[in-house]
């Protein structure tokens, strides 16, 4: 009887040794087995450790889901791995692929937009990027709905797409992409005007416009309040913004601009040309970032009724036509009217 128990006793010390060898041989051992170069597994909201470790076996991504589920239990980790998507391309021990759902590294797909594009340069810069579907994304920016509060007379999302990195699950359709982009305007619009409402007599949609006509006329940040002081300045004093930023939109609209702007093209009959047309333009002509915003709600105090091109990406400002009409002859001379 003493035989057989130390037997026993022996037998279940060699299979411990055994299952404890094993199992640490296999949590420090990578290994990738999916049917494909690169996997996905989705993880649900509140799943099991077990379940976890049934869908990584079954995608490849395991070998053996035990040495996982004891390895969650001995570290007491196993509420900490994280729901979502997760990406797998190349041979990872138990142990490594734990610390990635406990870290969540998610898989996301990710798009920097830059600022000053229009809706459709945008929609356009989301699909290359692999993202949504160009016809969808077409029809989707005529959801004024979403803006219908900040600017009840849109004709589409021009203006309200911030300009901005985003993650993006594979799965994230049109209306995903782009409700997030407003809905990220929303959130910095608010901020700014929390120290910085807009003016009296100027509205959301009226801000905007301002704004994206500064991210079009220049990309350096000390000039974006003066930009914003001419344009403000002329409309106090009835002048034409004479913008050609907003004559370019117009040409674009129109599918007539070659990347060149004529003198003819001055006399377009558009209410997007502010040469002809007094005010601002009807909408903004393109998604302006957040130093934009800030310079339209809150310009430079200026006289400055001009501004030149330098050719160097800066800009000469001027109080009078006189000093324009120099400065102009000075830093365009020898271009093309």
């Amino acid at each position: 009887m003493i035989r057989w128990l130390l037997g026993c006793l022996l037998f279940l010390f060699a299979g411990a040794g055994i299952t404890y060898w094993w199992t640490r041989t296999e949590l420090t051992t990578p290994y990738y087995g999916a049917a494909t170069p690169e996997a996905f597994v989705d993880i649900p909201r509140g799943a099991s450790s077990a379940t976890i470790a049934t869908l990584l076996t079954d995608a490849g991504i395991l070998r053996h889901r035990y040495p996982f589920i004891l390895y969650l239990r001995w570290t007491e980790t196993g509420r900490r791995l994280q729901a979502g998507e997760y990406r797998f391309n190349s041979p990872a021990t138990p142990i490594e692929i734990a610390d990635k759902l406990i870290r969540g590294d998610v898989f996301f797909l990710s798009v920097t937009i830059p600022e000053g594009l229009t809706a459709r340069e945008t929609i356009a810069w989301i699909t290359r990027s692999g993202l949504g579907d160009l016809t969808e994304m077409e029809t989707t920016l005529r959801r004024t709905d979403w803006i219908q509060d900040l600017d009840s007379g849109a004709r589409d999302l021009e203006g309200y797409l911030f300009p901005e990195t985003y993650r993006f699950s594979r799965h994230a359709n049109s209306e995903d992409i782009l409700r997030a982009m407003v809905e990220r305007f929303r959130e910095v619009f608010r901020k700014l005007t929390e120290g910085a409402p807009p003016a009296q007599g100027w509205n959301v949609p009226s801000v905007v416009a301002l704004a994206s006509m500064v991210e079009k006329e220049t990309n350096v940040e000390t000039e974006r309040g003066l930009v914003a002081s001419v344009f403000t300045n002329r409309l106090e004093k009835g002048m034409p913004l004479a913008c050609d930023p907003t004559l370019i939109y117009a040409l674009k609209l129109a599918g007539k601009f070659d990347g060149n702007l004529r003198k003819a093209d001055l006399m377009m009959d558009s209410p997007y040309n502010t040469y002809v047309r007094p005010g601002l333009p009807p909408t903004p002509i393109a998604n302006p970032g957040a130093d934009s915003l800030r310079a339209a709600l809150s310009p430079s105090k200026t006289d400055y009724l001009f501004f030149v091109s330098r050719n160097d990406g800066t800009h000469e400002f001027s109080r009078d036509f006189e000093s324009h009409s120099r400065a102009v002859a000075h830093y365009q001379k020898g271009m093309r009217p």
